[in-house]
């Protein structure tokens, strides 16, 4: 009889075309430590995934779900946010962005400075001609473009970016060292503006660096009322790291306050030994502010070393009007005694982050010309000794035979400084590279550990190894505090109803394995990455999903609240 009536209810089933129920869950993340991102204590249970949001979390009522992570033993956080990141153009080469994936990063946000739109014509064939190991056609004129062409081609991780004040700049003035008149200055408020309604998250800017720094504080508050008017924040690379620190700090925090829109200051730190001692007086300053009620927050990354080029060796004003300029005027003698004489000088006029580090402090990672590649890894020292002759010159030399700024490490901070920004309740972090793999055309160049290691390294070492701060509030650093100062209300928390950006790790045992030595090496600890519901990182190896979207700013005209107000003021912050 239960037979013939188990007969009579298939076939009735499949009469009506009834269909199974449909899982309660796409994704059920089981059993793991919930740390939901506010900084408070961990909860053990499960999050639910539907499509690519988070449908419960802790308590989630049972039901079926078409995949399970097995998180036991495991922490279960947000998606962590990379505030400084420079995967413009790795993400093109390899949309995983692998060395970020492999660290439970869900975000990449770009912009310091200069960013991939908007172009000119000019720009455009210009960023052609100086291309390095990646080489790749621009399809695109703008910053919403380039973005969406990202998304179309596939990424792992979500993007996001500011304009550039200096991409702004070169828009309207070119390379060189001029001032905007009213007119041109009206037009290059009005990039901002279309590229805040594009989705930009505010105004990044570059200061130690032609022709970023060339603006001076007027130009760069006036573009940044324009993007507060918008809901976007200022982000900056301040015009001094080390000698005139204070001073710099000190013009961040007027262009906040007479743009009326929050700050936040790149990679925090004191430059160079002989301007340790001046982290106390700095973060007074930032502290004083935040007391006075403006929103000033800075990032960071975990290491004593920094990585740019060797620009930011020389004087500004010989780098006017752009690298071949640059080059040009070198190749001069009189010009080249005048910078070597600037370079030498122990009060330069300049931010001389090669005298801050040394010469043996000062080590070669990135060439663009196959002859040259050979020095890599050695120290600006060793070539000069090679070659016979001074740091200096060998540093010339090397700007001229490989035709760009030559990308380089400074060791210029102080570990105790480093640790003591780590605890900081206001920074978050940033890792002030790209998103690599350790295969193809990243290796004919070398890179930064912190490029496979920042944000690894922050749980292991700053975590659990020397418990400069607990596991809930590095969580919080990671994730919520970035996406709250980016004013994305629904990414950055484990809850109910936000996107499901999603890291599960084991805190006993990730761990950044990058050195200056061998930086491109994965970190590991980090089991699963989640990014818009789906898995991007399963087992600790990367998915064939490429569920990364564009994360657009507040000025969007795509939002029902977006688009430009009255002043930064009418923007809850």
């Amino acid at each position: 009889m239960k037979l013939r009536l188990a007969g009579l209810a298939l076939a009735s089933a499949l009469t009506t075309g009834a269909a199974p129920a449909p899982p309660a869950y796409d994704l059920l993340i089981r059993g793991g430590d919930i740390y939901d991102g506010s900084g408070a204590a961990p909860i053990k249970g499960d999050v639910g995934v539907k499509g690519d949001r988070i449908v419960c979390v802790g308590g989630c009522p049972a039901g079926a779900a078409a995949r399970t992570v097995d998180a036991t033993g495991k922490a279960v956080s947000p998606g962590f946010i990379n505030m400084l990141s420079w995967s413009t153009e790795s993400l093109i080469q390899d949309g995983r962005g692998l060395s970020e994936l492999s660290q439970g990063i869900t975000l990449e946000v770009m912009g310091e400075g200069s960013s991939m739109g908007p172009l000119t014509p000019q720009m455009k064939a210009l960023e052609l001609q100086r291309q390095g190991d990646i080489k790749y056609p621009i399809t695109w004129t703008t910053l919403d473009e380039y973005l969406r062409f990202l998304e179309l081609k596939g990424v792992s991780m979500n993007v996001a970016s500011f304009v550039g004040a200096g991409t702004v700049r070169v828009n309207v003035l070119g390379e060189g060292d001029v001032a905007p008149s009213p007119a041109q200055l009206d037009r290059m408020r009005g990039i901002v503006r279309k590229a805040m309604e594009d989705g930009a998250m505010g105004v990044g800017s570059s200061l130690i660096y032609a022709p970023s720094t060339f603006a001076k504080t007027d130009e760069l508050a006036a573009l940044m009322t324009e993007a507060g008017r918008c809901g976007g924040m200022y982000i900056s690379h301040m015009r001094s790291e080390g000698a005139r620190l204070i001073p710099a700090i000190d013009e961040l925090i007027e262009i906040s306050r007479r743009s009326g829109a929050p700050a936040e200051i790149y990679h925090l730190k004191a430059s160079g030994k002989e301007n340790w001692n001046k982290l106390d007086e700095a973060l007074a300053h930032i502290e004083a502010a935040r007391a006075a009620g403006q929103r000033i927050t800075a990032d960071m990354y975990t290491y004593t070393a920094g990585s740019t080029g060797l620009d930011a060796a020389m004087p500004t004003w010989v780098q006017a009007g752009g690298v071949e300029a640059w080059i040009a005027r070198l190749k001069d003698p009189t010009i080249r005694a005048k910078v070597l004489a600037e370079m030498r000088s122990p009060t330069p006029g300049f931010e001389n982050l090669q005298r801050s580090a040394g010469a043996e402090g000062t080590l070669l990672v990135g060439f663009k010309n196959p002859a040259l590649k050979p020095l890599t890894g050695k120290t600006l020292a060793e070539v000069a000794r090679m070659r016979g002759v001074s740091p200096q010159d060998a540093a010339i030399d090397l700007v001229i035979e490989d035709g760009s700024r030559v990308q380089v490490i400074y060791f210029l901070m102080s570990e105790e400084n480093v640790a003591r920004e780590v605890a900081l309740p206001y920074v978050s972090f940033g890792s002030d590279a790209e998103g690599q793999a350790p295969e193809g055309p990243f290796l004919l160049s070398s890179t930064h550990p912190r490029a496979y290691g920042n944000f690894a390294r922050v749980l292991a070492k700053y975590v659990r190894d020397e418990k400069r701060i607990t596991l809930s509030e590095a969580v919080r650093k990671l994730s919520a505090l970035p996406a709250h100062n980016l004013g994305l209300h629904d990414r950055g928390m484990l809850k109910a109803g936000a996107y499901a950006d999603i890291v599960v790790f084991d805190p006993a045992t990730i761990q950044d394995h990058a050195t200056y030595e061998k930086p491109q090496q994965l970190a590991t600890g980090v089991s699963e990455v989640v990014v818009n519901g789906q898995l991007a990182l399963e087992h600790g190896v990367a998915t064939d999903a490429r569920p990364g979207r564009v994360v657009r700013g507040r000025g969007w005209t795509g939002w029902s609240d977006g688009g430009c107000r009255k002043s930064a003021a009418d923007w809850s912050w």
